[in-house]
């Protein structure tokens, strides 16, 4: 009966991520960092080979509980260490948030405080499907403002990474009371590029999965740049399943790129419930060290024959004697100039023979 319980759960919470996809992102490498921050979703892509970065923050968080009668205040730091590992679909990841409760017993007027780490987890990241590696989808549609800036059913299509790790639980954790040191964490995340301005992120993950209280979650987040390319904000909404805690969360923020190596963001949040109510903020920074190289190009010695267009022909560069061949190309040639003054002339004398005969009284047949 139990496990019957824990699907429909499990059901309920998938149709909310189907619910909410709607309404709600290249190579690896980008000349821009690309953080995580300052929300919890992760993106499909990594930061590219030989890329460190560090995403790291501040956060506040007010919580009471109704039916246990507490109010609680949390500080803490969050850490994210991410590199790019051998080739440029492939990223090892560290997440960590330490923090310090302090609880308030509002009947007995007792206090309680502790601290730990609330999340600490190590895992692989690899992208299994990049929906813009053929640089045809990346190019601009020259003929079309509206292919270019409106949305587009096909632009749903994501790109998927795939996630597998551990999350770890040091010593005893009065967060995770009873679980083992180590427990195993996997998860699907998706990213699609709704319009140039808006990003849509989504995540599915089963964590603590080797517990007695497994957790299914899903994160949904959609960024939007402003005509400042240094701006940017997103809304996320996070579902959480578990016996352990169960809730909905929604967050906001902001971030502004100070240069192509750091940025800065500022988030808030709150739940839907009141077992616990919760209100929290957040401020960080993310900054990458680039050492990612692009491959060496290969000297004209060392290239295959063909491998750059072929070898050229002789008399190539003569011009062709004769009839003029039809272009069909794909370009300004095509433009539709008008008729010549010649064409223009002949038309002319055509439409005089004609209203000169009218006047002449012939009947046309």
């Amino acid at each position: 009966m139990g496990s019957l319980f824990a699907a429909s759960r499990a059901m309920k919470l998938l149709f909310l991520l189907l619910l909410f996809t709607p309404l709600l992102g290249f190579s690896q490498y980008t000349d821009v960092i690309n953080s995580n921050r300052p929300g919890l979703s992760v993106s499909a892509y990594a930061v590219g080979k030989n890329v460190i970065q560090v995403e790291t923050g501040l956060r506040f968080e007010q919580s009471d509980h109704t039916l246990l009668n507490t109010q609680s205040n949390l500080w803490g730091a969050d850490l994210s260490l991410r590199y790019g590992l051998l080739f440029e679909e492939l990223e090892i990841n560290y997440e960590g948030t330490f923090q310090n409760k302090n609880t308030t017993f509002t009947n007995s007027g007792l206090e309680d405080s502790f601290w730990n780490f609330s999340r600490s987890r190590l895992g692989l990241k690899y992208l299994v499907y990049d929906r813009y590696k053929d640089p045809e989808r990346n190019k601009p549609n020259i003929r079309s403002w509206r292919a270019n800036n409106v949305f587009q059913l096909k632009n749903l299509i994501p790109s998927v990474s795939v996630y597998g790790g551990a999350t770890f639980n040091l010593g005893d954790n009065p967060f995770y009371i009873g679980d083992p040191t180590v427990s195993f964490r996997a998860m699907v995340a998706t990213q699609s590029r709704l319009t140039p301005r808006f990003v849509l992120i989504s995540n599915i993950a089963y964590d603590r999965i080797s517990t007695d209280f497994p957790e299914l979650s899903y994160l949904v987040s959609i960024s939007y740049a402003f005509r400042n390319p240094k701006w940017s904000t997103f809304v996320e909404n996070q579902g959480i399943d578990s016996d352990r805690y169960s809730d909905i969360l929604l967050r906001a923020g902001a971030v502004h790129l100070l240069s192509e190596d750091l940025q800065v963001d500022m988030s808030m949040g709150a739940s839907f419930k009141n077992t616990p109510s919760r209100i929290f903020v957040s401020a960080g920074m993310s900054y990458r060290f680039d050492l990612h190289t692009d491959p060496p190009v290969k000297a004209i010695e060392d290239q295959k024959a063909g491998e750059n267009g072929g070898p050229i022909k002789k008399n190539s560069m003569q011009k062709k004697k004769g009839k003029k061949e039809k272009n069909t190309g794909s370009g300004a040639e095509d433009i539709d100039l008008g008729p010549s003054k010649k064409q223009l002339r002949k038309k002319r004398k055509a439409e005089k023979k004609k209203k000169k005969k009218k006047d002449d009284g012939v009947i046309e047949f």
